[in-house]
């Protein structure tokens, strides 16, 4: 495991080469680092999280010999016994310019005269599920003219909205005008290269999932990736619900896991579940509070800008790093 900076003494860039690729450092404001030791402080260009260790809960941090290339490993850490993901944010930042364009371009063939702009998506997007985030706003703001009355044939109307927003999504998932963000493949393809499971676990319809798993990461790594979305449980995120059907599912004990998020939902539903997690931020949600968090990242990374890797995901079974 990483060596630690355990006294009290100030270090300097100078003997920044000294340390090992494991030495720990946090970041602090305006690209300055400290040792959790003392207030020291120094500068540096790149980000890791804090660690804290033993049951004096010391804090160390990481940095790697490429300043400026930041990665957290651990050579000698346990692996996880899967590797869960979140879909929107996480594998692909589809909110803003995928999901909420559709929403847009459903309403607007149904002639709603209801329009989600930016600001507003993001408030909505504080409630997991995309039925359920409409079925909340129309309750808020009033329903449209064109809209059933009854509860029933309202939560109809909702899935038919729902059905063709998944149909104008996929289309973009297909065209691949959505990119995956950095570091999904490459963390992938290490859990797979390991055998740890790994599954996607999302509040998107199923097959909107579906969609940017075999699209984007490709069939020979989707045909290996379980998939838990949509309605597959009753109650979605920040509900527990869909990461302890995938523990039990993929029949590993939740505790053994290493979920990978990207809102306060999601994080609270892992938690609440047992389970590790790293919050990798995505457009939305990089000013919400991840105090809870095990660790917390602007993105996965592949080389040179790599964050964190496999390894670092089962170092978290012993550990806790926050940013």
């Amino acid at each position: 495991m990483a060596s630690s900076c355990s006294t009290s003494t100030t270090i300097s860039l100078s003997l920044l080469s000294t340390f090992s690729p494991t030495t720990r450092f946090s970041q602090i404001n305006n690209g300055l680092f400290k040792t959790h030791q003392t207030n020291t402080t120094l500068p540096l260009s790149s980000l890791l999280g804090t660690k804290l260790s033993d049951n004096r809960r010391r804090r160390i941090s990481v940095v790697s010999k490429r300043v400026g290339n930041i990665i957290c490993s651990a050579a000698t850490s346990p692996l996880p016994s899967a590797l869960l993901f979140d879909c929107d944010g996480v594998l692909v930042d589809t909110e803003k310019d995928g999901h909420r364009i559709s929403f847009n371009d459903t309403f607007n063939e149904k002639q709603l005269g209801v329009t989600w702009d930016v600001d507003l998506y993001g408030e909505l997007l504080k409630i997991g599920g995309g039925k359920e985030r409409m079925t909340a706003y129309f309750n808020k703001v009033g329903w449209p003219e064109n809209a059933p009355k009854g509860d029933e044939d309202r939560k109809q109307f909702i899935a038919s909205l729902h059905k063709r927003k998944t149909e104008l999504f996929m289309v973009l998932i297909e065209k691949r005008l959505l990119p995956l963000r950095p570091g999904v493949a490459k963390l992938v393809d290490q859990a797979l290269a390991k055998d740890v499971k790994v599954a996607v676990c999302s509040t998107s319809n199923e097959k909107a999932v579906s969609a940017i798993v075999s699209c984007l990461l490709g069939p020979e790594r989707a045909a290996k990736i379980k998939i838990f979305a949509g309605d597959v449980v009753p109650r979605k995120k920040p509900d527990p619900a869909i990461y302890t059907l995938a523990a039990e599912t993929l029949g590993v004990n939740p505790s053994s896991c290493v979920v990978v998020e990207d809102s306060g939902i999601g994080l609270a539903a892992a938690k609440a579940a047992g389970m590790k997690c790293i919050v990798t931020k995505s457009g939305y949600t990089a000013d919400e509070d991840f105090a809870n968090a095990d660790a917390v990242f602007d993105f996965i990374g592949d080389p040179p800008e790599e964050r964190f890797d496999l390894a670092f995901c089962g170092s978290l079974l012993e550990e806790q790093y926050v940013s």
